[in-house]
């Protein structure tokens, strides 16, 4: 079920509340909508998504909404620049998974 988000929003659409952990259903529902709006094709830096951000919502802590957003798996980071999910820029720095990361420390095979 699709959670709405019009009573976290003001009359700009922009998020004006972080709903509660109880409310986990509407947390995820926000950051879906805030994902939605970014471009798929960019690499962003902290400022810029930072900016952004406080851009679609009034408030103040937004480094919140950047980590809820790497944790939920609708950003990717390489510790330096964010980009969408599954929409990885031409440039983006690769990110091991922790399998590769493994096997390049693996001794060699004899």
């Amino acid at each position: 079920m699709t959670k709405s988000i019009a009573a976290f929003q003001d009359e700009h659409g922009r998020v004006t509340t972080w709903p509660s952990d109880r409310r986990r259903a509407h947390q995820l529902a926000v950051l879906s909508h805030l994902a939605a709006h970014l471009d798929g094709g960019k690499l962003y830096s902290e400022a810029e998504l930072d900016a952004f951000l406080s851009e679609q919502t009034t408030l103040e802590d937004v480094s919140i909404l950047r980590r809820e957003l790497v944790d939920g798996d609708y950003l990717m980071t390489d510790g330096g620049q964010y980009w969408k999910a599954g929409s990885r820029p031409t440039g983006a720095a690769a990110v091991p998974t922790p399998q590769a990361e493994a096997a390049l420390h693996k001794p060699p095979l004899k």
